[in-house]
């Protein structure tokens, strides 16, 4: 018999305990992949290979025991290379993924921006997208009809808003698209990458939206851009080979992040 998972996933918004201090807490997190690496052709081959003690897979080990915590109104990067983790722990603490051991805290309304755009309709008009998009995030008609002017406004697509979506070059899908997720204002947003939407003027507004979020709402931010960590963050994480690599101010961090590739030239 297989043990059950060791892993907490908890929220919480009014019980009192020494975790409410914080907006997040990870405690000693692992979360693994199985990869397969031989496919049985038939029965008799799979009742051979078990009989061999072939399991057909490998274990890829993606976090290593990850523990932090994060305060209400922080403003945190994690950062590594690609492979490191970094994603994987993103999509844990949205709850995408779930790991086999550790515990995860969340202290609030937790909104990640992770994949714009999903459950757009490429045969409905950027209107229709509006309405559909935001019914998914959870808000009514008359909540959409309230924010649909400054959600189009935002996206400067003024003109297009009756074209079908389709005809939307990706720019103007992903502008669209992150209009509306940032009318869904929870108390924790989680970034991956978002910032590097749409073109360089679009990118400056976005900017300057995140900007204003800061020490009013809880954040974090998975980059590669060491730019944006020291211009936007109060503290980051490097995350290397599934584990914390550093944690401290945003150019300890930043630094130690450049030295990485510094390493391998």
């Amino acid at each position: 018999m297989s043990k059950l998972p060791r892993c907490i996933h908890k929220s919480h918004k009014s019980t009192p305990s020494s975790d409410q201090a914080y907006a997040i807490r990870v405690h000693d997190l692992h979360k693994s992949f199985r990869l397969p690496t031989e496919r049985a052709a038939g029965l008799k081959q799979a009742i051979f290979n078990w009989l061999k003690g072939v399991k057909g897979y490998t274990e890829q080990q993606v976090l290593r025991g990850v523990s932090f915590d994060i305060r209400p109104g922080e403003f945190v990067g994690i950062v590594g290379r690609n492979g490191s983790g970094k994603s994987t722990l993103l999509k844990c603490l949205a709850q995408i993924y779930y790991p086999e051991q550790g515990s995860i805290t969340v202290n609030g309304t937790l909104v990640p921006f992770i994949e714009l755009g999903v459950g757009f309709n490429p045969e409905l008009t950027g209107r229709e997208n509006v309405y559909l998009n935001g019914a998914l995030l959870g808000f009514s008609h008359k909540e959409m009809d309230a924010m649909y002017d400054e959600i189009v406004h935002f996206a400067e697509l003024e003109p297009f808003m009756d074209a079908k979506l389709k005809n939307y070059s990706s720019g103007m899908q992903v502008r669209l698209a992150f209009s509306i997720a940032i009318r869904a204002r929870g108390d924790i947003l989680i970034l991956d990458e978002v910032l590097a939407v749409g073109d360089a003027a679009f990118q400056e507004k976005c900017n300057d939206y995140f900007a204003s979020l800061h020490g009013e709402q809880t954040v974090i931010l998975v980059t590669h851009s060491m730019e944006n960590v020291r211009r936007f963050c109060d503290r980051a994480i490097l995350i290397e080979n599934g584990k914390v690599a550093v944690e401290g101010k945003p150019d300890v961090v930043a630094t130690a992040y450049n030295n990485l590739w510094k390493k391998e030239d």
